[in-house]
């Protein structure tokens, strides 16, 4: 291979385009030696954001053939080779407002992130002097979550976001509130569920594309199970995804089976699934709700499901 190809997605604040930049290809490079390479030798307008070049800023993310990945971490051989190809698409985070080219606004982003209160609210016992101590198991609950570096590759490959932002935070705002809901040294953990619960941490869809863009090994998708199980122990089950998920094991411990008809109504309430009656009656027709079910009887198996709950729910406990 003598030479790499970059189709680079760039913005000028008015219009967007992609521009091809060739350059020689060497063995052992990065992303970000690629795009520094074509600023430096051949088009200094191209803009984009690195600090670090170590995985620790987070500030060179982009996205590589449609996955975000750390410009200064990511070998361009491993691009080249996963795709078998001599061209690479490189275009700004996704799920984020362009500012110029690769360069995407955090100002929103930040905000959203002030609303779990993303510090420490230190519980009175404590003081300057005294500090905040706690034991080695406690703090064990916390640290994995402190490598989160601020990258915005979870928010960029996050389908909920891309779906619809208005009612769900960014993966890693759910993290950085679960770091502070499980701290032992925090007084306030009652107030981040709320903000977490009335801001989408129900509505994930579990496509776990968070968990395999985190270049720290992160997982915000359990994150977000902490949350909802964490809620739901301390008494906050009035909403839609505690609802959804009670009949859910219900119908299951039940009959073996999902009673979609009344679980929906279950969920949303009987004036709350009014409003759905089309969608209903179109599912019928197509077979995909069924009526029968709703009677159904319990399956051959179903003391075998009683048994698996029954360990899963004393392994939480």
């Amino acid at each position: 291979m003598q030479k790499v190809t970059f189709k680079i997605r760039r913005f000028d604040g008015e219009k967007s385009w992609v521009q091809e930049y060739q350059f020689p290809y060497q063995p052992g490079k990065t992303i970000l030696w690629a795009l520094s390479y074509i600023k430096e030798s051949i088009d200094p307008t191209l803009t984009f954001t690195a600090s670090c070049r170590h995985a620790v800023c987070g500030a060179c993310a982009v996205r590589v053939n449609g996955q975000a990945v750390l410009a200064c971490e990511t070998l361009l051989d491993k691009m080249l080779d996963r795709w078998e190809t001599d061209t690479l698409l490189i275009e700004p985070l996704q799920n984020f407002k362009v500012i110029r080219d690769l360069v995407v606004d955090w100002e929103t982003k930040v905000e959203r992130l002030a609303r779990v209160k993303p510090w420490l609210i230190p519980r009175d016992e404590f003081s300057k002097e005294t500090g905040c101590r706690q034991t080695p198991e406690e703090f064990k609950k916390i640290n994995k979550n402190s490598d989160c570096i601020l990258c915005g590759c979870c928010a960029s490959e996050c389908n909920k976001l891309s779906n619809n932002d208005s009612d769900f935070l960014e993966p890693f705002i759910f993290s950085k509130a679960q770091k502070f809901i499980a701290d032992s040294r925090d007084k306030d953990p009652l107030s981040r569920i709320s903000t977490a619960i009335n801001n989408g941490a129900w509505k994930c869809m579990h496509c776990q594309e968070c968990v395999t863009k985190c270049p720290k090994g992160l997982s915000p998708a359990d994150d977000i199970s902490f949350i909802r199980q964490f809620a739901i122990a301390n008494g906050i089950r009035n909403n839609p995804g505690t609802r959804h998920a009670k009949s859910f094991l219900d119908d299951i411990q039940k009959t073996g089976r999902l009673n979609e008809a009344l679980m929906f109504i279950k969920t949303e309430g009987l004036l709350g699934s009014l409003g759905s009656i089309p969608v209903a009656l179109r599912l019928v027709r197509k077979g995909k709700l069924r009526l029968k079910h709703v009677l159904a009887k319990p399956i051959k198996e179903i003391e075998q499901v009683r048994t698996i709950i029954k360990v899963i729910t004393k392994d939480k406990k």
